[in-house]
């Protein structure tokens, strides 16, 4: 197949690279060219804005069988991609977010945002934040697009080289003693590894037909104080676990919620993925990263 990548030179995005050459798929990437790319052998790789109308038309003069959008962050940049590619028959994979969901307090399920009814307001990435521009994005992609669309809706991704640090951050604070700002530790939360990220968006894109939303997560949950009690572990340290109210707000937790947010993936399992279990893979990628040189 001839596939499209925006935004596949860093994390799960560049991993998902990786996969689709390792399966035999003629891979082109664009990016807006601003920074060094280090893309694998045989990836062709074109600088072009995605923000920019006139580019995506450009981009759009060629055929591709399969379109994977990882850095849609508004309706405006789902609109520009509709009108380019308009009447060609292509397969449109959103990576979609667990933000375009509100705090439920239990397992989410893809039924609880209808993104299909949802209303579209236009505007760029600077007009939202992130869990309305990804509402937003989807909102345009499903109701617009005359070609198939997928939105991925993924929780927190986690790898070893997650460039937020967000797992990092806990490990670094509980080895220095220094205080995390949890307001509800029995909360649940739930999180995918970056590898199988990438895997089930191969898996979707590539050896299905599915079209929709669906929920891509690991199986298994944790509440907060469980993931500090692993991290503990790890590190052979207590923890300084401080009520989010008496905490400085650099030391809130990037993964601090008030009540239980995290998603069903019966309907990716369904379709017949298999997903690790959380339990399994983020002790590994915990240690993994504490080994790293530039871990502080």
């Amino acid at each position: 197949m001839k596939i499209l990548v925006l935004g596949g030179t860093r994390f799960f995005g560049k991993r998902l690279v990786e996969l689709l050459l390792e399966e035999g798929h003629r891979v082109t990437v664009v990016t807006r060219g601003k920074a060094d790319v280090h893309l694998p052998e045989g990836v062709r790789h074109l600088v072009l804005n995605r923000e920019k109308r006139e580019d995506m038309f450009q981009l759009a003069r060629e055929h591709f069988d399969v379109i994977y959008d990882n850095i849609c962050f508004s309706p405006q940049d789902a609109l520009y991609l509709i009108q380019a590619f308009k009447g060609q028959k292509t397969r449109l994979i959103y990576t979609s977010s667990l933000s375009v969901y509100g705090v439920k307090g239990r397992a989410l399920l893809e039924k609880d945002f209808d993104s299909l009814h949802y209303e579209i307001i236009l505007g760029d990435r600077l007009d939202f934040d992130y869990g309305e521009g990804k509402r937003l994005g989807e909102a345009v992609y499903f109701q617009k697009a005359d070609f198939d669309v997928v939105a991925v809706r993924f929780p927190i991704v986690l790898g070893v080289q997650d460039y937020t640090k967000r797992l990092q951050f806990h490990t670094s604070r509980i080895l220095k003693g220094t205080e995390i700002g949890i307001q509800n530790e029995e909360a649940e939360i739930g999180f995918i590894e970056a590898d199988e990220a990438a895997q089930f968006l191969v898996f979707i894109g590539t050896k299905s037909d599915f079209k929709g939303p669906v929920n891509a997560s690991s199986d298994g949950i944790l509440k907060l104080y469980e993931l500090i009690q692993l991290l503990e572990t790890l590190t052979k340290k207590k923890a300084h676990v401080t009520d989010l109210a008496e905490a400085d707000d650099e030391n809130e937790s990037p993964f601090d919620i008030p009540k239980s947010y995290y998603l069903d993936n019966s309907k990716a399992k369904a379709l017949g993925f298999v997903f690790q279990n959380v339990h399994d893979w983020l002790p590994v990628v915990a240690k993994e990263q504490m080994e790293m040189k530039d871990f502080k």
